[in-house]
């Protein structure tokens, strides 16, 4: 057993050459390398290249362990000798021991960044020197750091977030090419143990474009709002920015710029029934500071501190458009959000047409390509009704009970 005092190790991009030191004749000569796997940025894909004798093999294949949540990356290396035309191939598994995500959180026209470190190995780590940086170097643009602590002691299935505040003069930028990095090591490991750790992403359409405020109001003559009682809810849709060229898609009408939104407004948690049309489709100018105001019925159906419904905005797509990116398979738009003012019209027509064509065997005539409702970016829509409540008092009981006292 030699030790690596007595190796002469030169190393370049893929290839390591050891000179092993004079060796006696039958005598077997041992030596132990460490390797150090450099974690990628983002998952790495399958590739394919030629080793140094030759032949193909796999590189850097990534995939996942189901049942930790742990990445693991599988390499080949080849150990060639001078005296022997064969070669060796060793089959090297790297475990890495983080999972990181990012999000793009908003304020109104502040911007904030989120990343979340999660260790999803056994073991606890110390994590150090945490950064994000801009690659572009934009000089109007300023990442300030929200985080109190330098160093974090990272336990095994923990997860631990960062928080940067987006700071930006003049115009937003369209996209960003950002870099997490730290530092990290074993938490009984010395300073000198830390190894480096990288994530890179991007966000695309970072500026907000729209906000969404709403207000519930009891009915007229009514101080509070009350279970079972219809209740007013005004949605005010207000443009903050313009966006560009390729966000929306525009209308030219007497030389006023509009484009076409799509609102819904739904209750998953059944607190309240939505009278009338849930959802319609509004235009509005291509100018901040626009605003178009939306007002329905609601009915709450329970008493108490009632989450406001969900109220969401989309892009409304005519047929015959073709979106940068194809929407989700549900999402065309109901008829009833398109037939703004003839609902029930069509559906009078669309039973009758069912009928006859029951009736008379014949086909029904295919339907034209529909309108179709395209999500915006991350970021793009401020909802200000996330987590506001509403007070809503129980129903009047009118009913008489009896009470004897003896």
């Amino acid at each position: 057993l030699v030790s690596e005092s007595a190796l002469s190790i030169q190393s370049s991009e893929k290839v390591t050459s050891i000179s092993l030191p004079v060796t006696p004749p039958y005598h077997t000569l041992e030596f132990l390398l460490d390797v150090l796997c450099h974690i990628p940025s983002c998952p790495a894909r399958m590739e394919s290249e030629r080793l140094t004798n030759g032949q193909i093999s796999h590189r850097t294949r990534s995939r996942t362990r189901f049942n930790s949540g742990m990445t693991v990356i599988d390499q080949k290396v080849s150990v060639d000798c001078p005296w022997s035309i064969y070669s060796t191939l060793v089959s090297l598994t790297f475990h890495v021991p983080f999972k990181v995500k990012h999000s793009l959180l908003s304020a109104g026209q502040r911007k904030f960044i989120q990343v979340c470190l999660q260790n999803v190995s056994d073991t606890n780590f110390r994590l150090t020197n945490q950064t994000l940086t801009e690659n572009q170097h934009t000089p109007s643009l300023e990442l300030l750091s929200l985080n109190t602590k330098s160093h974090s002691l990272v336990f095994r299935q923990q997860c631990v977030f960062s928080v940067w505040e987006l700071r930006w003069s003049g115009v937003c930028p369209v996209s960003l090419h950002c870099e997490f990095s730290a530092a990290f090591a074993p938490a009984d490991a010395p300073d000198a143990a830390l190894k480096p750790y990288r994530y890179d992403f991007t966000l695309e359409r970072v500026s907000t474009l729209l906000s969404v405020c709403a207000d519930i109001r009891p009915a007229e003559g009514e101080q509070d709002c009350r279970t079972g009682a219809l209740c007013r809810l005004e949605v005010c849709l207000t443009r903050l920015s313009e966006p560009s060229d390729s966000d929306e898609e525009y209308s030219d009408t007497d030389g006023l710029r509009t484009t076409r939104l799509l609102y819904e407004v739904i209750d998953n948690n059944s607190n309240w029934a939505v009278c009338g049309k849930s959802s319609g489709v509004v235009s509005m100018p291509v100018a901040a500071m626009a605003t178009h105001k939306v007002h329905m019925e609601v009915m709450p159906l329970f008493a108490g501190h009632l989450p406001f419904p969900s109220i969401r905005v989309f892009k409304y797509l005519p047929h015959h458009s073709s979106p940068v990116i194809p929407p989700d398979t549900d999402s065309c738009v109901e008829n009833d959000s398109l037939s703004l003012e003839e609902q029930a019209e069509t559906a009078s027509l669309r039973s009758r047409g069912s009928v006859q064509s029951l009736g008379s065997g014949e086909s029904a005539q295919p339907r034209g390509p529909m309108p179709k409702r395209q999500a915006f970016g991350a970021g793009q829509v401020f909802n200000g009704t996330q987590g506001q409540q509403v007070l809503v008092l129980p129903a009047a009981d009118h009913h008489l009970m009896e009470v004897n006292v003896t």
